[in-house]
Parts: C-alpha cells; structure tokens; sequence
C-alpha cells in the first residue's frame, strides 16, 4: 500500500482501514462517492473503494475517509489508514493480509476498547521569538544576519529556524502522546461529551419579594430545592410566566464600555478629567 496523490490506473483502490473480520460494511459513501466494500482475508477485513482518477486533500473527501473510519470505530477495533493510501490491486492487499496477518492482529487487539482522539497544534504567537532565545545557534545567526543582512543570510536563518520549529513539534508531539495514551485506556464518561462545562454570563436584576411574583396573583414565594437530576438528552422542567421584573427599575444599565473605573484599573491613575469622545457608557 502506497500514500499518493498521484493519478491512478485502472484497478486501483482507495483503503480505509483494517478490521477483524465479521464486521458490516460502511454505509457511508467514500472518498469521491464510491460505495465502500469489504475485502476478507484469514480472520481479517480491509475497508476498501474504488479510487478516483486523481485523489485530493478536498474538504468532502476527508469528511468521507473519517465517516468510514467512524462506522468502522463503532463496531470494534480498527487500524485507520491515512488519507489517500491506495492498493494497485485487490489480490496485492488480500496477499499483504495473508502474509502480515499475525502483526496486524496483534495490533489490532491492542487498540481494542481504546478510543480515537483528533488532536490539532496551533502555532502559539510569541514562539519564535521564545525558540530564538533557547537556542545558541540561532541567536548567532540572527545576530550575523542583522550585522551582514543579505538574501543568502535570511535564507540560512529561515532554514535553521525552520528545522528548530520542525524539531519542536516533534517533541510536543511526544509529549501529547505520552499524556493521551492513559485517556485512550482509560474507563468512557458516563454520557457523551464533557462532564462539567460552566460559563459566566452577564449579571440580571434579582428577583424580588414580593413584587415579583407570577401575575396570576400567587402569594407563595420562591421555592429552592437545589438543580434537577436531569438524565442524558432530557429536557429541564421549567416554567415561563410574566412576573413583571424590570431590569432597570433600580438605574442598572448593563455593561458600560470605555468606562473610566476599567481604565484605571487597567493603566492606573489619568491625568485629567474623564473623556469619552465616542459617548459609549457612562462615565468614562
């Protein structure tokens, strides 16, 4: 099996992942809308389509190659293939099954009951300057191409750095994989999703007794008990009435922007009286 982009020849297929076999086929068309098959070959199955006559990085592609993965994923153990990994011929990747059998098993039973997690790196901003400054090598050349500033001295600088970020994102990658390996085994959360997610909102005027009950002219007042128990993809219980709370009756305006308390305590002391020349908030 090769990794291309290159145009392909008549034959060839698009390969997906390895699974044992017994598996059901993916429903989900594949890469360029081909329908996705099973090869069988000594207890073990590859998922695999037609190729197109030219296979692409496009968006729907990938999006495709994932969601046969993830049908795959959903009945047991599998090996994912990468994008745009291709066979020259079914009886080249059923011989490949055959001969590689006993490995491929082995990995296979070391993944089982193991999750997938999709990681993302992103560049943080300040970092080249934080790499140039561990790095003695880099510093020397950045300090000759600042005294002999030239195309082949910005070139010889680019390089370096970019073997130096390269070499970084290495490690971190090792790093992160030394942290997601005990969570790929571990025991699945109680529900799908996160355990705990809490955000701030902006504050509201309180609720007041008794000038703010129910219009239907209740007499009880407000009765706490605590959050419901509320099960996975269940709805709270709740009520909306009228209860005739206005936010500003006691001069709350919300949020005011460009005001002179944030500045300060931002930038200090001001010299000089408040301004806000674009009158947005009060004072300030």
């Amino acid at each position: 099996m090769t990794a291309t982009a290159a145009p392909t020849t008549a034959g060839t297929l698009y390969v997906y992942g390895i699974a044992p076999a017994g598996v059901l086929p993916p429903r989900t068309p594949g890469v360029d809308g081909a329908a996705v098959r099973l090869l069988t070959e000594e207890g073990l199955c590859a998922a695999v389509s037609d190729a197109p006559a030219q296979v692409r990085a496009r968006r729907r592609d990938l999006m495709a190659h994932q969601a046969v993965l993830g049908e795959l994923t959903a009945q047991g153990p599998v090996l994912p293939m990468q994008f745009a990994v291709l066979t020259p011929a079914a009886e080249d990747l059923c011989a490949q099954l055959r001969n590689d059998r006993a490995h491929l098993t082995a990995q296979l039973d070391s993944v089982r009951d193991c999750v997938e997690m999709n990681v993302k790196g992103t560049v943080v901003p300040g970092c080249f300057a934080d790499l140039v400054g561990r790095d003695e090598n880099l510093r020397a050349l950045a300090r000759q191409t600042r005294r002999h500033p030239g195309y082949e001295a910005n070139v010889r600088l680019g390089e370096a750095l970019a073997k130096a970020v390269t070499r970084e994102a290495r490690l971190a990658a090792r790093e992160v994989l030394a942290g997601l390996a005990p969570l790929a085994k571990g025991p699945p959360t109680p529900v799908p999703g996160v355990l705990l997610l809490d955000s701030f909102v902006l504050g509201r005027e309180r609720y007041r007794y008794p000038q703010n009950l129910p219009k239907v002219g209740a007499t009880g007042g407000p009765q706490c008990a605590g959050l419901p128990d509320v099960g996975y993809e269940k709805r709270a219980p709740f009520v909306v009435s009228d209860i005739g709370a206005d936010q500003a009756q006691y001069g709350n305006q919300g949020i005011l922007l460009n005001s002179d308390l944030l500045k300060q305590w931002l930038f200090g002391p001001i010299d000089g009286p408040p301004r806000n020349a674009s009158q947005i908030g009060q004072p300030g």
